[in-house]
């Protein structure tokens, strides 16, 4: 446990440097980008370790590995960010331990997720989903929503008993016209969120960038950035 967490504490400072250096090159200050290290695949441990060395921030996309974790990590001052697809199957316990559900893409979601909150007694944040690889269904092929559904989605989400609009989240797309362009895409979701903020002024989140592209998502304005791999190290193949 001990060379773990030495190997974590490392992997986390160079994290820590990256953002700190990126921040800098844009004329921003450290305190305006919050990193979250998204711990999928890894054991209660890591999350544990990475608790003890000031992370603050950790996100999951699997409800069947985030559920078991989030309890046995109850005692930690963490907050939970579920990021990956979510089924409505799986709200009502993801609404159990959840903070903020970053993967919002559309209605039928939005209405699951307010009973389910409504039922715990909490609060859920919630941030859309943006597809910048939306096909004619407007939906991506990792789920999202196409810009021009942010506005009704948003307004159905700020309506929404038991929820709170916080802002925005993309992945950079792997198809379409923002390919190979991550800062291009973050830029567009800067564009987006500053509409959305005019209906919605505390839905300044910005959720963008990951290991190999957090530099750009810095540089485009994002608030949060979503590291896995280069905290915990490269996942095991699934399946």
């Amino acid at each position: 446990m001990t060379d773990r967490r030495t190997e974590l504490a490392a992997n986390l400072a160079q994290v820590e440097d990256r953002i700190a250096a990126a921040c800098a090159e844009a004329g921003r200050k450290r305190e305006e980008v919050t990193l979250i290290v998204v711990t999928k695949t890894y054991p209660a441990s890591d999350v544990r370790a990475l608790a003890g060395l000031g992370v603050r921030h950790v996100a999951e996309n699997r409800d069947q590995d985030a559920a078991p974790k989030a309890a046995d990590c109850s005692d930690l001052p963490l907050s939970w960010h579920f990021v990956g697809q979510l089924q409505t199957n799986k709200v009502r316990s993801v609404a159990g331990y959840a903070d903020l559900v970053q993967s919002v893409d559309r209605s039928r979601l939005v209405t699951a997720l307010s009973k389910e909150a409504v039922r715990a007694g909490r609060e859920l944040g919630c941030l859309l989903q943006v597809a910048f690889d939306a096909d004619a269904s407007g939906r991506g092929e990792r789920g999202g929503v196409a810009p021009e559904g942010i506005e009704e989605l948003g307004d159905l989400v700020a309506n929404a008993p038991g929820l709170r609009l916080d802002g925005l989240m993309t992945v950079a797309p792997l198809t379409g016209e923002y390919a190979g362009r991550p800062q291009a895409a973050f830029e567009r979701l800067m564009d987006l969120s500053t509409d959305l903020r005019r209906a919605h002024p505390a839905a300044n989140m910005v959720s963008a960038g990951m290991s190999s592209d957090l530099e750009q998502a810095v540089a485009a304005g994002a608030t949060h950035v979503r590291v896995g791999t280069a905290v915990l190290g490269v996942r095991p193949r699934l399946g």
